[in-house]
């Protein structure tokens, strides 16, 4: 046994790995969606069980909020502001030297998942939305990726694993007799608002949380393994207070549906059909703005800090810009980062959120 396989010796003597599929873990890439309650978990796991390159994606900051469920991060992050993606980098680094991490502080949505995607073998879902995971299932139909979905709110969490089928069949999940129904195969769209728990309405259960990632991140492991036939082929569902567990059957989804995504192969998400430029941020009572940069523009933060330092405090850093702001008498946090995103708390109002930004930073 070689030095660097030897922190892995507890997880080779399971059968379904061995030497073999630790080496395949170690040669991996994994895209992981999201770094909150879900994502924390997943990148946490995934770099423990030696998944050689990790490639995090998240759009937020770290909130005192946050720490209730997201196990990689501390008071001290809370603190210094580190944007969740570089600071999962920096904890994983102390976990697992042998693992590479590119942490991306962006939005994940139509414009650069394919991009996000390329070249990772498995896409696993850490988001808050049904928007982008619907861009993440286009994505890993349209690339032949497996996509791990998750979601959790309340006490009650689901996950399913997809194994897409491909245009020519010869992928090696399909190869063995396992490709499953996309996520629109069961979801054909996005539950209206209002219709569904969210943070805000439900709250959120740590441990629901964990126990949905850690069923994700066992699909994954099955997956890069290449145990495909150990993969679940069922929609699970978890109400861990009720202590009530289902698997729904689903595998049927594709041959009697007419799937817009896997079957007619549009992909109507990534082709921006569906797009917002704001989205509603769950738990946080808060909106974020997509402004369009020109290539290779930056915002100002020194410039801005000046500008809104006579209305309130204002903190920045290399990542982002926040200011504390009083608006007719409503207080709200201003947080910019240097792509051109803005989180408005205080409203979950677009509207409100890009009159805000308009006083304050500009059009």
């Amino acid at each position: 046994m070689t030095q660097n396989l030897e922190r892995y010796h507890r997880q080779m003597l399971l059968p379904g790995i061995g030497e073999e599929g630790q080496k395949k873990l170690l040669a991996s890439k994994v895209l992981v969606l999201g770094c909150g309650a879900l994502g924390t978990v997943i990148a946490n796991m995934l770099a423990r069980a030696g998944v050689g390159h990790l490639v995090i994606v998240d759009r937020d900051f770290i909130e005192i909020t946050n720490l209730q469920r997201q196990v990689l991060f501390d008071e001290s992050d809370v603190e210094n502001a580190i944007p969740k993606a570089e600071a999962a980098k920096m904890k994983i680094a102390k976990i697992n030297s042998q693992v590479a991490v590119d942490a991306i502080v962006d939005d994940v949505n139509h414009t650069n998942i394919e991009q996000l995607a390329q070249g990772c073998d498995v896409i696993v879902d850490g988001v808050d939305n049904f928007e982008t995971r619907f861009v993440a299932n286009d994505a890993a139909v349209k690339l032949g990726i497996p996509y791990i979905y998750g979601g959790a709110v309340g006490t009650v969490g689901m996950t399913y694993a997809i194994l897409p089928h491909t245009p020519n069949g010869d992928s090696p999940w399909e190869q063995a007799g396992v490709a499953t129904p996309c996520l629109r195969c069961i979801f054909e769209q996005a539950p209206p608002p209002g219709m569904n728990p969210t943070c805000d309405t439900a709250g959120v259960l740590g441990p629901a949380v964990s126990i949905i990632s850690n069923f994700q991140v066992t699909e994954t492991i099955k997956v890069l393994t290449g145990n495909f036939a150990a993969v679940r082929d069922k929609l699970l569902s978890i109400d861990i207070w009720e202590n009530d567990v289902r698997q729904l059957k689903v595998a049927r989804a594709y041959d009697v549906g007419e799937c817009e995504c896997c079957k007619k192969r549009n992909f109507e998400f990534i082709d921006g059909k569906f797009a917002s430029s704001t989205t509603t941020l769950c738990g946080r009572n808060a909106v974020q703005m997509t402004q369009k940069l020109s290539d290779g523009e930056k915002l100002n933060f020194d410039a801005i800090a000046k500008r809104l330092e006579s209305h309130g405090k204002v903190k920045a850093n290399k990542f982002m810009l926040q200011a504390h702001i009083t608006d007719n008498g409503d207080a709200y946090e201003l947080t910019l980062f240097t792509d051109g995103r803005a989180i408005v708390k205080g409203t979950k109002q677009p509207t409100v959120a890009k009159s805000i930004y308009a006083k304050y930073v500009g059009a």
